[in-house]
């Protein structure tokens, strides 16, 4: 169910459509993953703005240089991930905003309201719009827009960083189940954000299933969140992209910085790989 700040907002966004001349289509479902809106579920009034806070107030007092945003899958790092985070991203200076529950109209509540205005990561690794799929069976392309407006947002707060969107996972045991094939339908448009330079897509999907499509359980034993090994899966499938993208934004800078590129390879030394400096 919709809770009550949702609906009013985006009555109050329709009703700004229709003072202006623009009638909204009658025979669609509203568009609420793009409205900004703070996740005020009863599940989450506990914990979810606090940690909102939180997580601002420890952008100001440490340097960011990768940053992880989603909604309970990437919370879990702090969790079932966090030995695998330990040894993959804590010398990478990585700040973990995922939160449980959230969809792409929470995440962008969350940017509007000072998420990454403390930071200048590197990189920022975005996924998000399961709980659309799953929750509130939103369309795939209302969720696609979702989450193109992610990226929009990211790009204009955090014009220096890399954004690397990761397909949203497969979930349920079956190929054929329709949350399943809605979120594939969701990675194949927003695989066009990526644009081969600040903006850059990963599927990493196909490690989670067996060979006839179905879930391993093994990696993800309610059918939709990793455990330890399958946060190792993770993290193995995006070492590569996070090596060749936040390295050399760290090279650029230093060479920047300096004028040497002996500096700059140095620098990428210090914590990211050399990875692709030809190209």
């Amino acid at each position: 169910m919709f809770n009550l700040k949702t609906i009013l907002t985006i009555a109050v966004t329709l009703f700004a459509l229709n003072a202006v001349g623009q009638q909204p289509p009658t025979n669609v479902l509203p568009k609420f993953t793009v409205v900004p809106v703070e996740n005020d579920a009863s599940w989450a009034a506990e914990w979810w703005r606090a940690r909102h806070d939180e997580k601002r107030e420890q952008a100001k007092s440490t340097e960011v240089d990768v940053v992880f945003i989603g909604d309970s899958i990437t919370h879990a790092w702090e969790n079932e991930g966090e030995e695998v985070w330990q040894e993959y991203y804590q010398n990478r200076n990585a700040l973990n905003l995922g939160f449980a529950g959230d969809r792409t109209e929470h995440v962008l509540w969350r940017l509007e309201n000072g998420a990454v205005e403390a930071m200048k990561p590197a990189l920022a690794v975005l996924m998000i719009g399961t709980n659309n799929t799953g929750h509130r069976m939103d369309p795939a392309a209302y969720v696609a827009e979702g989450i193109e407006r992610i990226v929009s947002d990211l790009r204009k707060r955090l014009p220096e960083t890399r954004v690397l969107v990761v397909g949203i996972f497969p979930r349920h045991v079956s190929p054929y189940n329709e949350m399943r094939r809605r979120n594939q339908e969701v990675n194949r448009l927003i695989s066009a954000l990526d644009n081969g330079e600040s903006v850059h897509y990963l599927d990493v999907g196909r490690g989670f299933l067996n060979e006839d499509g179905t879930l391993r359980k093994d990696l993800m034993p309610d059918l939709l969140h990793p455990n330890a090994a399958g946060y190792r899966v993770w993290a193995e499938a995006m070492e590569p992209t996070i090596e060749r993208l936040a390295g050399a934004l760290e090279r650029e800078a230093a060479q920047l910085e300096t004028g040497d590129p002996l500096v700059a390879i140095q620098a990428a030394g210090s914590g990211f790989s050399t990875t692709g400096l030809s190209g």
